[in-house]
């Protein structure tokens, strides 16, 4: 787009001529031309767009406002899908504490970290089993570190905040320590247990929601006395395929399959219970 020249001042090098640009001098851009007035004139404003179209204003009266509604879902992580094929979302972004318990496989704990980087947290994995996650680790940001693998006692704090929310991920077996890190606004911790132990009762009645992949018929006991599931999610419990868990509160519980992408299963492998 042209830029608008000043008139002609009488001063030296201004308004003299340079072969093929008409009143220009050398090293200016050429002099706009007069527009023509033929057509209808279209006003420039300061920036140099065009005024846009004039139309009528939309006006709603007030007492049809509340007619209006603006379907949104859940905000968080999806986790799957529920048996009614809706997304299951978890949110592990959030302003208040979130203590996760996850007694399950390494794979669907991956899962979990790569989609919480891909939202925009950090994950940092403290483990006993460095040559699990490392692969994935390296993989996940493409050159940022987004997720960060550390070894048992040597995490240091992430500094969580709304702008760089942290999920710390805790894969230290069936007796997992006590951590400096715990739960804080903006900072999930998720603990990974590969199946129950004997502090997984203190665990599961102190988390804020459990999930439950496949496990014994003895541990669904414990699990479902624990969490107050009813007898035939006591039941299901042993019988699980290795990408469903049952997710649940002390007050509710929900069902849900884990669907991996085509770039999930290219990196972590098919769905699995065992490690």
């Amino acid at each position: 787009m042209s830029a608008p020249t000043a008139p002609a001042t009488g001063r030296p090098g201004f308004g003299s001529s340079t072969p093929g640009f008409p009143g220009q001098r050398p090293g200016h851009l050429p002099r706009n031309p007069e527009p023509a007035r033929h057509g209808p004139q279209r006003r420039m404003r300061a920036a140099f767009g065009l005024l846009g179209p004039r139309r009528e204003r939309h006006l709603v009266d007030a007492d049809v406002l509340s007619q209006l509604t603006l379907p949104m879902g859940d905000d968080g992580l999806v986790l799957g899908i529920d048996p009614d094929n809706q997304p299951a979302v978890l949110g592990l972004c959030r302003p208040t504490r979130l203590d996760v318990v996850l007694v399950g496989g390494t794979w669907i704990a991956q899962v979990i970290a790569l989609r919480a980087a891909a939202i925009g947290a950090r994950v940092a994995v403290e483990t006993a089993r460095p040559q699990l996650w490392s692969p994935m680790a390296q993989a996940a940001g493409g050159g940022q570190q987004c997720v960060t693998v550390h070894q048992v006692g040597r995490i240091a704090p992430q500094g969580p905040s709304p702008a760089s929310p942290v999920l710390i991920i805790r894969d230290l077996g069936i007796r997992p320590p006590r951590s400096r890190l715990t739960t804080a606004p903006w900072q999930s911790v998720l603990t990974l247990l590969p199946y129950l132990g004997p502090t997984a009762p203190r665990l599961l009645s102190t988390a804020d929601v459990v999930g439950v992949q496949r496990i014994s018929p003895q541990e669904a006991d414990i699990v479902g006395k624990v969490m107050r599931l009813g007898r035939d999610d006591i039941v299901s419990l042993p019988s699980l395929s290795d990408n469903v868990a049952l997710w649940c509160t002390q007050k509710h519980r929900q069902y849900v399959m884990t669907q991996p992408t085509d770039a999930e299963t290219g990196l972590l492998g098919a769905p699995r219970r065992m490690d």
